[in-house]
C-alpha cells in the first residue's frame, strides 16, 4: 500500500523532538498512543536511537503504521499494538514514558478520561506523559484558528472538540501525575508534560 501521509506531522516533528530529547534522555521504552500514520514514530525513533518506540493505535490504522515502520527498518521502532483506550486491559503493562499527539480533541470526553487514567496505570513513578495538541485555557481558545478548528470538529462529531487544559490537568492529577511543563508550540498547539508521582487523589 502507499503510505499514509500527514503534513502536520512533517511540520511539527522537529519542535516536538526538541522537547522529547530533553525529557526522554534516560528513558528506555516509550509507548506512543494513537500513532496515526506512523510518521512520528519513525522520525522520533531515528533521532532517539537509545530508546524503544512502541507504536499503538486501533487496528484500522495498523496497515499504514506498519508501512512506515517497515520501510524505515529501524530496530528500535516496534510494530503497532492494538490499543483502544476504552478497552481494558491495555496491551502494555508498563512504559517508561507515554507520548501522544493530536488525539485528545478527536476523542469523546469519556475516552479522554479513560485515556489519561490508563496512562497513569502504565507509568512508573518518575515516568513522563507528553501530550501534544491544541488546548483551551479557562474555556477560552488561544487563537481564532483554534476556535474555527473546534467548530469544524464539532460539526463532524459533537463529541469531539479542543479540550480545556484545566479539565485535562485535573484528570492527570487524579491519575497521580504532576504537571512539569506547558510548552508553546507552532500553529497554536501545546506540548504538556506530566510526571508520575507516588500519590494519587
Amino acid at each position: 500500500m502507499s503510505k499514509p501521509f500527514s503534513q502536520a506531522c512533517e511540520n511539527n516533528r522537529r519542535p516536538i523532538l526538541e522537547i522529547l530529547a530533553r525529557h526522554l534522555a534516560d528513558v528506555r521504552m516509550v509507548l506512543e498512543i494513537g500513532s496515526g500514520t506512523g510518521q512520528h514514530a519513525v522520525y522520533f525513533g531515528e533521532h532517539l536511537p537509545h530508546l524503544i518506540w512502541q507504536t499503538s493505535d486501533r487496528r484500522a490504522y495498523h496497515e499504514g503504521i506498519e508501512a512506515w515502520v517497515t520501510e524505515a527498518g529501524l530496530d528500535n521502532v516496534r510494530p503497532p499494538l492494538d490499543l483502544d483506550v476504552m478497552v481494558e486491559p491495555w496491551p502494555v503493562d508498563t512504559a517508561d514514558a507515554v507520548f501522544s499527539a493530536n488525539t485528545a480533541h478527536i476523542m469523546s470526553w469519556p475516552m479522554v478520561v479513560e485515556f489519561v487514567a490508563g496512562v497513569g496505570r502504565v507509568l512508573p513513578p518518575g515516568g513522563s506523559f507528553l501530550l501534544y495538541g491544541p488546548f483551551s485555557y479557562g474555556g477560552v481558545h488561544t487563537s481564532e484558528s483554534n476556535e474555527q478548528f473546534n467548530r469544524s470538529l464539532k460539526s463532524q462529531d459533537p463529541a469531539m472538540g479542543i479540550r480545556d487544559f484545566e479539565a485535562v490537568e485535573a484528570l492527570a492529577s487524579e491519575a497521580g501525575m504532576a504537571l512539569v511543563e506547558d510548552n508553546a508550540m507552532p500553529a497554536n498547539n501545546r506540548l504538556l508534560v506530566w510526571r508520575r508521582t507516588d500519590q494519587r487523589r
